[in-house]
């Protein structure tokens, strides 16, 4: 092969990785508009008494559930569509989009430890 012929080669391969990692890292977000997150605070948001009672007193079997509650797609990291799941070792899995089931399903011990229904 000539030097033309691979420098072709090469340009087309580099465009082709390029595209596929925007297709991938980019795809899922514009499927479904974010999730608001309203009504949520993080400790520092709290009040100084309320942050001090939390640490004081163990969280409520019902906090504890609400903990373990997965937020976020184990594929892309956004906020869940509840619409959008699959069941995998009895337990539901849900996504942002369409998408990421097929890739989850394609290796799913990659994600597992994201995932929050499967901590040990």
């Amino acid at each position: 092969m000539n030097g033309k012929a691979r420098l072709l080669v090469y340009v087309v391969a580099s465009v082709a990785a390029v595209l596929g990692l925007l297709v991938v890292l980019g795809g899922c977000q514009k499927d479904q508009p974010m999730a608001g997150k309203q009504g949520t605070q993080t400790k520092a948001q709290q009040p100084a008494a309320s942050a001090a009672k939390d640490e004081a007193t163990p969280p409520a079997p019902q906090q504890v559930a609400q903990v373990a509650e997965q937020t976020t797609c184990p594929v892309m990291g956004g906020p869940i569509n509840k619409d959008i799941f699959i069941e995998y070792q009895g337990k539901k899995v849900y996504f942002c989009c369409n998408g990421c089931p097929d890739t989850f399903r394609a290796s799913p011990e990659k994600y597992l430890s994201k995932l929050p229904q499967f901590a040990r």
